[in-house]
């Protein structure tokens, strides 16, 4: 008798562990499906954070758009051989906010009467001078050259030369702008001076064509010639 239980009691005792293992095995399975979410809640968590990736990207965007750099691309040959038809440029809308416009710049501006065309010209003549046209050229007249000097241009000028004549006095607050083609383009001498509220910006950069990417810089009239 003694022997035939021994084997039972040594049987019922290795079967213990068995069961152990059943709740082992069955404790893990409950715990993947615990990390491992049905595949509609992953699809769901993915396109949550694609949401999210696309909010901040937005209200990171849309204000730097808005208020400090926007693309422009030049229509015409006003600006011509500086800016040609067709180029892609960046424009910097913050700086005249801190800053005001200075000789030399290349500024996009609505002209007057219409606030929904954007040109692109040069500014030329600053707040309280005086600008006078004569002898295919532009002479500047201010408190610091009260006889005037010949604005030298010819960094940027190619075959191109002022034919009209008259004297312009800007006020306080008004800017003189003319394309760089100077026999093909509509700026203050056809339409007048411009306000600061009509300057939308500078240019910044030229994007395109790529092989002509470039930061622009404004031009220096380092020696200015007096008549």
């Amino acid at each position: 008798m003694d022997n035939n239980l021994e084997p039972k009691a040594n049987s019922s005792l290795t079967e213990e562990p068995q069961e152990d293992n059943q709740k082992e095995n069955q404790e893990s399975f409950d715990r993947s499906l615990i990390n491992d979410p049905p595949f509609y809640k992953q699809a769901t968590n993915f396109v949550w954070e694609i949401i999210k990736i696309v909010a901040v990207s937005l209200i990171i965007i849309i204000p730097i758009r808005m208020y400090v750099i926007q693309p422009f691309i030049v229509e015409g040959a006003s600006m011509s051989p500086t800016f040609e038809d067709g180029q892609y440029l960046i424009i910097d809308e913050i700086s005249y906010r801190f800053s005001l416009p200075q000789r030399g710049d290349v500024i996009i501006f609505h002209p007057p009467s219409d606030s929904k065309t954007y040109y692109i010209k040069r500014v030329i003549g600053l707040p309280g001078e005086t600008i006078e046209l004569r002898e295919g050229h532009i002479y500047i007249y201010n408190e610091e050259y009260s006889e005037g000097f010949r604005l030298n241009e010819a960094n940027y000028l190619i075959n191109s030369r002022i034919t009209q004549k008259g004297k312009t006095v800007l006020k306080d607050d008004e800017y003189y702008v003319v394309g760089d083609n100077r026999d093909n383009s509509l700026d203050s001498r056809r339409f007048g001076p411009i306000g600061p509220k009509a300057i939308k910006g500078k240019v910044l950069i030229r994007a395109f064509p790529v092989s002509e990417f470039s930061f622009f810089e404004r031009q220096e009239y380092n020696i200015l010639q007096t008549n």
